[in-house]
C-alpha cells in the first residue's frame, strides 16, 4: 500500500491512492497506521478511488479510526496531488459532502469548496431540539456541520483557554450524540481571528481546514466577521470565505513531506 505524507500548516495527513487498486480501508488499519509510534503518524487519513463518474471518490478516517465525512486539509492535499499529476489548475473530487471544485490560486495555495454548513439542529446532529447560533451551554456557543460537527466558542482572550481540559469534555457532552469538534475562536478584527481548537478523535492540532471552516460560519452569523476571513490556527493562516447561504471556500498551502510504502506485515496485523 502506497502513500503520500503531507500538511498544511502543520495539519499532517496521509493519502492513500487505491485508484484502479483492490485496497480495503478498515478503522483498525486507520488506527494502527495513525498511531505515531507504531505506525505513520497523522491526524487524518484520505483514501482516493475511483468515482462512478469518473471524478476521484475521497473518504477520510481520524487516527483513532473513526470515519468522518469532511477534511480541509486532505482534500486540499489530494487536489494538489491531482493537479499536479495532470498539469491542471483546477480539479473536481467527490467526498459525501458532494462534488468539491478545487484550484490552485496565484502563489500556490489550495483552494477548495467544502459545501454548505448544515445549520439545522437534527444535522449537525444535537442530541434535542436547540437553536444553533445560541446553544444551551455555558459559555453560548454555536453549532454547525461541515460534514462533521463543530461547537464554537468566543472568547476575549484565547491565552485564558485551557484547550486540553475544556476541549475534550466539551467533545464528549451529551447534546453531541456523535461527539464533536471544539473551537475557541479570539475575534482581532471582522477579517481576522485567532483559533485554537479540540478535535475529534485526534486532541489539539496545529490546524484544521473544517474547523476553521465551522468557526468562520459560527462567527458570520453572529454578526461578528465579515465574509471574507484570515483565520490563524497554531500552525499558520488559512482563508476562509462564506457568503452566508452557499458553499464554504477554504484556502490554504499544502506541502508534501514523503512518499512510502505499508509494509504487508503491517496490513496483515490491523486486518
Amino acid at each position: 500500500m502506497e502513500f503520500h505524507k503531507m500538511h498544511a500548516n502543520g495539519d499532517d495527513f496521509v493519502i492513500v491512492d487505491a485508484r484502479g487498486r483492490s485496497i480495503a480501508m478498515t478503522s483498525p488499519l486507520a488506527c494502527r497506521l495513525g498511531n505515531r509510534h507504531r505506525g505513520i503518524g497523522f491526524n487524518q487519513l484520505a483514501m482516493m478511488s475511483d468515482g462512478q463518474d469518473g471524478h476521484v471518490e475521497l473518504a477520510f478516517w481520524n487516527a483513532d479510526g473513526t470515519p468522518l465525512d469532511a477534511c480541509g486539509s486532505a482534500t486540499r492535499g489530494v487536489a494538489d496531488l491531482l493537479m499536479r499529476e495532470t498539469a491542471q489548475n483546477f480539479v473536481f473530487v467527490r467526498t459525501k459532502r458532494g462534488l468539491l471544485r478545487c484550484e490552485r490560486r496565484q502563489g500556490g495555495a489550495i483552494s477548495v469548496d467544502m459545501g454548505t454548513p448544515s445549520l439545522d439542529w437534527r444535522d449537525v446532529p444535537l442530541a434535542r431540539e436547540a437553536d444553533t447560533l445560541a446553544l444551551p451551554l455555558a459559555g453560548d456557543p454555536t453549532a454547525c456541520s461541515m460534514g462533521n460537527p463543530h461547537c464554537t466558542f468566543f472568547v476575549d482572550d484565547l491565552s485564558r483557554v485551557d484547550v486540553a481540559t475544556v476541549g475534550p469534555a466539551m467533545e464528549m457532552h451529551p447534546l453531541f450524540p456523535q461527539r464533536t469538534n471544539v473551537h475557541f475562536v479570539e475575534v482581532l478584527s471582522r477579517s481576522h481571528i485567532r483559533l485554537r481548537i479540540w478535535e475529534r478523535g485526534g486532541g489539539i492540532p496545529l490546524g484544521s481546514g473544517s474547523c476553521s471552516c465551522g468557526a468562520v460560519v459560527g462567527g458570520i452569523r453572529r454578526g461578528l466577521l465579515d465574509e471574507r476571513v484570515v483565520v490563524v490556527c497554531d500552525g499558520g493562516p488559512v482563508e476562509v470565505e462564506w457568503d452566508g447561504s452557499g458553499g464554504v471556500r477554504l484556502a490554504g498551502p499544502v506541502e508534501h513531506i514523503y512518499c512510502g510504502e505499508i509494509d504487508r506485515p503491517m496490513l496483515d496485523r490491523a486486518l
